[in-house]
């Protein structure tokens, strides 16, 4: 019986430390953009981001190959927005964003292909056309942010902020 019970504690320690512990944004990371005037810290309203190519055409999510939603549609960014009641404390539907415009993408969205364009409908600030760069998304379970902490150069997790000009 002392056999049974130790073979049994030993199949059960070794398939539980075998389980890789997931987060609620595994295989998902974001892009986040803070669209400002300069000297203003204030988000403007109403713009419209899209992830274009090099040739400045809308990217197609064809087949959710760069993004879990939105299947064969262009790659538009929208706007956080507060999911908290007056009553309660400020809560962001992206949490790690507050203000801001933002994207999901799959963890393996290659963003030193593509570019954002940064359009306003109204016509008061310039289009603005930027490139992304891998170290742009935010990446945020704890394995991938680990892997990132050991490489050099810029960190993830940061917004891209854009000083828009009129």
């Amino acid at each position: 019986m002392k056999n049974k019970l130790t073979l049994l504690f030993l199949f059960f320690s070794i398939f539980s430390f075998s389980q890789v512990p997931h987060c609620g944004f595994d295989f998902t990371s974001y892009l986040v953009v803070l669209p400002h005037e300069n000297g203003n810290s204030a988000v403007i309203n109403d713009l419209q981001i899209t992830v274009v190519d090099e040739n400045g055409n809308e990217v197609i999510n064809t087949e959710n190959t760069l993004s879990w939603i939105n299947k064969d549609k262009a790659l538009s960014f929208d706007r956080n927005y507060l999911i908290s009641k007056p009553t309660e404390k400020e809560r962001w539907f992206f949490p790690y964003a507050n203000e801001s415009y933002f994207l999901s993408v799959t963890n393996t969205f290659p963003a030193d292909n593509y570019s954002i364009k940064i359009s306003d409908p109204k016509g008061v600030y310039k289009t603005q056309t930027i490139q992304l760069q891998p170290f742009n998304m935010y990446i945020l379970c704890s394995s991938e942010n680990e892997k990132q902490s050991r490489q050099f150069g810029p960190r993830t997790n940061r917004p891209i902020e854009v000083v828009m000009e009129k």
